[in-house]
């Protein structure tokens, strides 16, 4: 395997791994890693050498309620931006100061995100 499948292969290993810690059945946790190869807030690459972890991805409740696992609420952003939302609301999040210095905006993130603003 080339390196860049090698860690594709490792990373979706441990995100099906946790995404067991957040009940997201097996069969979304895949449909979300394959539709979801970039973060959905800042577009960066997972698995870039931007820094120890903030390029890694991580799953995302993208409206904060765990209980509503479904492919429209579920996707995967990066650490970065995740640690960052935590648990704001995306419209509040969206106009945050990292929000701002990364060009983060309505028209900037996933269809996926975007779709979830109109709730």
């Amino acid at each position: 395997l080339e390196n860049k499948d090698k860690i594709y292969t490792i990373m979706t290993s441990l995100l099906l791994r946790t995404a067991t810690r957040w009940n997201i059945p097996r069969e979304i946790a895949r449909a979300v890693i394959a539709r979801d190869t970039l973060c959905i807030y800042c577009k960066r690459e997972f698995g870039e050498s931007q820094g120890p972890r903030a390029a890694c991805p991580s799953w995302e409740h993208i409206v904060n309620d765990e209980s509503i696992i479904t492919t429209e609420n579920i996707a995967l952003c990066c650490v970065g931006c995740n640690a960052s939302k935590g648990t704001k609301p995306l419209r509040l999040w969206l106009s945050s100061n990292y929000c701002k210095d990364r060009s983060i905006n309505e028209r900037s993130i996933a269809a996926t995100a975007i779709s979830a603003l109109g709730e």
